[in-house]
């Protein structure tokens, strides 16, 4: 889709979710928030203000905290930022692990040393969600020893964020070729990463859900209807280009979600809401033609691709 179509298909979008009875009606069948997250969209900001408004000006209703920021923050600054949120009805989203625990022993006990600051900021904020994710594969690491590893490295930033608060959702990657990329094959599945989250065992580690991954991993409408809402941390919705075999997708060519029919957004979404998940929901397309937008354009595709999805859950 060249940057015309996408505007024009963003412009018909908007209208139709523009309806206030309709808007009102898909609402009042969730408790889950529409989230901007500006990195996962090609949208850059220079502060937290500016991230408040572009969500509260393209209808979100969930921010992404930025945690560097907010530690920096004086007790009146911050005061002022939560102040500003309440104004604009939002209400934050989850931010990013600020942790490298993939790589060497020396990068993780540096990211490690770190953590208490912004954990303790967020939770000053009153912001309780972290997500990151795992690769699936590696080029040294047996699935056992990788396990291993990432259980002892994971409860060490689990015990940290419990201490304040905090939750940590893990997203598993289910894309096919990344699966093969290293040597060995690593966790990706949602069964898997439940094995791993029972084995870290600190008791504030969930999912962080993926459309695109939950799709390419073959997981079902039954494995999300397993999970509790307090399993899940974080939600990403995504679509996947057609014509494309589920083997041969790449995990940086997405979709927004509902934009292709691919992924069945319908029924990931409707089991969210049987579960009870009142957390935030964003897109990570790593789309080409979306990240070339400006904030604003870029901000109303992805609204308006999200109120989209939320209207087609079933009651």
């Amino acid at each position: 889709m060249n940057r015309r179509d996408f505007l024009q298909a963003t412009s018909a979008s908007l209208a139709l979710t523009a309806l206030p009875a309709t808007f009102a009606a898909r609402a009042s069948a969730r408790q889950m928030t529409i989230a901007l997250t500006p990195g996962s969209i090609g949208v850059t900001v220079r502060n937290q203000r500016e991230a408040n408004d572009l969500a509260h000006r393209h209808r979100f209703e969930s921010v992404e905290p930025r945690a560097d920021e907010l530690a920096g923050m004086s007790a009146q600054e911050l005061a002022d930022t939560l102040g500003d949120l309440k104004a604009k009805g939002l209400v934050w989203s989850a931010t990013g692990l600020a942790v490298d625990f993939r790589k060497d022993e020396a990068t993780f006990k540096d990211g490690l040393s770190k953590l208490p600051r912004l954990a303790a900021a967020l939770q000053k904020a009153g912001a309780s969600r972290i997500g990151t994710w795992l690769s699936p594969s590696h080029d040294t690491l047996t699935y056992r020893a990788n396990f291993k590893q990432h259980a002892t490295r994971l409860r060490e930033v689990g015990t940290i964020l419990k201490q304040h608060g905090i939750r940590l959702g893990l997203e598993y990657v289910g894309t096919q070729l990344l699966l093969v990329r290293g040597r060995y094959p690593f966790v990706h599945t949602l069964a898997e990463t439940r094995e791993l989250i029972a084995e870290i065992g600190t008791g504030n580690i969930g999912f962080v859900l993926d459309t695109w991954h939950w799709w390419t991993a073959n997981d079902t409408e039954a494995d999300l209807l397993s999970l509790t809402a307090r399993d899940v941390v974080s939600v990403d919705l995504n679509d996947a280009p057609k014509g494309v075999a589920k083997e041969l997708q790449k995990d940086n060519e997405r979709e927004l979600p509902a934009a292709t029919g691919v992924i069945d957004v319908a029924t990931f979404l409707t089991a969210l809401v049987k579960i009870g998940y009142d957390g935030p929901v964003r897109p990570e397309p790593f789309n080409k033609t979306l990240n070339a937008l400006e904030n604003d354009p870029a901000c109303a595709a992805t609204s308006a691709a999200l109120h989209k999805a939320m209207g087609m859950i079933r009651a």
